[in-house]
């Protein structure tokens, strides 16, 4: 469970909208730069909406990253590792499930408060449940329940704030909205680690009764600063083939689309493993007590993200003006394959940090063409929605993919967790994802 990114190619950022007589829902083609389908918004919307997907960060970041690792690190240190895969691989599951669906859902939403306000609303609700629930779990079958709520809660939330920027923000500013809302995840993810590290090591309730709070009523302001779409065409009858169709493309048929898909899946699952266990590797590997390891992995999250953001600005203008993409995700891979080298063998905290900074580094060089190479393959704009779907899914499948694999590894050799074997799984899925872009010819 890393600290969590909000995926920009969520597939509700991409979803048509059907609004009233009076704001037809347009074709991505026919809207014009400053054209919405949407209502004019108040001066506040804007603000509201970058708060939102901050809240939303900083919730799933902390409760995912920190505050579950930590839970289990105090129940029972021996079985830790094992309990957060399990955790891990629930809520991913949750997560693949819900996010498609919640996204279709709201489009066909027809209720006086507008298509999105009522996902945005409940969903914050929801979520504050499951929060309620992880704030006194004790067991792992009450934080697996805990934290299945809080991923569907806050992930009708997240489906619904993503959808807006189809909705309500105008393509000649879209492109800054979405860069400040990344702005605004990589500040959660800093935030979200010094919270965790600050808050009291015997009082576990705060531990996620403050992320939950912070990103329900963050969301919330967003819920009375939009000006929603209110739906009064009933929309066309819905067949459970239309929802399954989210979840597939033909592989042969679209080649390029499945290896860049591909490539996204195994670096997502590189990464995931390093942000995922590294609370747990600080404690096991590194010998800091469980009682302060989480300032320790706050410092790195930091590293992390630092580096992350500095190599999506450089790598992004690089790749831009190159128009150059492979190249650039095979830069990532061998980041990544040489800080988590550097990981594997770190003597001390330092050597740690410079393997963290420098498998940020990768993660932001790929981010910086990521969302530019998958567009480029798309199979047709047409169907964009559903297509981007799909492209989620590889985000998603790694947080089950990971934590079922990891079980297995850790348990390498029985004679404690074998973060050596783990690392160097995530190694060989970085180097693979590099690989898996050389078949593709529809990008440079």
């Amino acid at each position: 469970m890393s600290p969590t990114m909000l995926d920009p190619l969520d597939p509700a950022s991409a979803h048509g909208t059907a609004g009233d007589a009076a704001a037809p829902a347009a074709a991505p083609g026919d809207i014009g730069l400053d054209a919405i389908p949407g209502s004019p918004q108040p001066k506040v919307f804007l603000p509201f909406f970058v708060l939102a997907w901050f809240g939303l960060s900083l919730a799933l970041s902390i409760i995912g990253g920190g505050s579950i690792p930590k839970v289990f690190a105090f129940l029972d240190d021996a079985t830790k590792g094992v309990n957060l895969s399990i955790v891990a691989a629930v809520g991913g599951g949750v997560v693949i499930v819900i996010t498609p669906l919640f996204g279709r859902l709201s489009d066909r939403t027809m209720s006086r408060l507008g298509m999105r306000r009522p996902w945005i609303l409940g969903g914050a609700v929801a979520g504050l449940v499951g929060v309620g629930v992880l704030a006194f779990s004790s067991t792992l079958w009450q934080v697996i329940v805990g934290w299945a709520i809080v991923q569907a809660g806050f992930g009708a939330t997240n489906a619904a704030v993503h959808a807006l920027l189809a909705d309500q923000i105008p393509m000649r500013i879209r492109a800054r909205v979405s860069a400040a809302a990344s702005a605004a995840n990589a500040l959660a993810l800093i935030i979200g680690a010094l919270m965790i590290a600050v808050l009291p090591n015997d009082a576990q309730w705060s531990w996620f009764v403050v992320p939950g709070a912070i990103g329900a009523v963050l969301s919330g302001l967003l819920f009375f600063g939009l000006h929603d779409i209110v739906r009064t065409d009933r929309p066309a009858p819905w067949s459970w083939r239309d929802m399954l169709s989210t979840y597939w493309l033909n592989p042969v048929r679209y080649r390029d689309f499945f290896w860049a898909w591909a490539c996204r899946l195994l670096v997502t699952m590189s990464i995931f493993t390093v942000t995922t266990y590294l609370l747990f590797y600080i404690i096991d590997r590194m010998g800091v007590p469980k009682e302060q390891a989480s300032g320790t992995f706050a410092t790195g999250i930091v590293c992390f993200t630092a580096a992350s953001i500095l190599t999506t600005i450089l790598f992004g203008w690089i790749s831009d003006r190159t128009g150059r993409r492979k190249a650039i995700v095979w830069v990532s891979a061998l980041l990544s394959a040489a800080g988590l080298t550097v990981a594997v063998f770190a003597p001390d905290l330092t050597t740690l940090l410079i393997a963290l900074t420098l498998v940020g580094a990768a993660q932001g060089a790929f981010v910086s063409v990521d969302i530019a190479m998958m567009t480029e393959v798309l199979p047709t704009f047409a169907e964009a929605g559903k297509d981007l779907g799909i492209v989620s899914l590889s985000y998603q499948v790694p947080q089950v993919l990971v934590p079922v694999l990891a079980i297995p590894l850790l348990a390498i050799g029985g004679g404690g967790e074998n973060y050596t074997a783990l690392f160097i799984a995530a190694i060989v899925c970085g180097v693979l994802g590099g690989l898996a872009v050389l078949p593709i010819r529809g990008v440079k």
